[in-house]
């Protein structure tokens, strides 16, 4: 039996993500919710929080800019 390890040591919160590329929380919320855990997102959930936060790797950024795109094109 193998085990995936998690070889990512930081992720950025959404709020983090839009402040850095200069775009709306809600925007992009409303576009990586097309997002899967293999491509880079995960959700962050704290004690008083119930819904969570969604976060990226260093990798779900690159797709979120991808995504950004594909949302931009005519």
């Amino acid at each position: 039996m193998t085990t995936q390890l998690n070889k990512e040591s930081s992720v950025k919160t959404i709020d983090r993500v839009a402040v850095e590329i200069g775009e709306g929380v809600d925007w992009l919320l409303e576009i990586a919710i097309e997002m899967e855990p293999e491509d880079g997102v995960i959700w962050v959930f704290s004690l008083d929080d119930k819904d969570g936060v969604m976060a990226f790797t260093p990798y779900g950024v690159e797709c979120l800019h991808d995504l950004i795109r594909e949302h931009r094109r005519p």
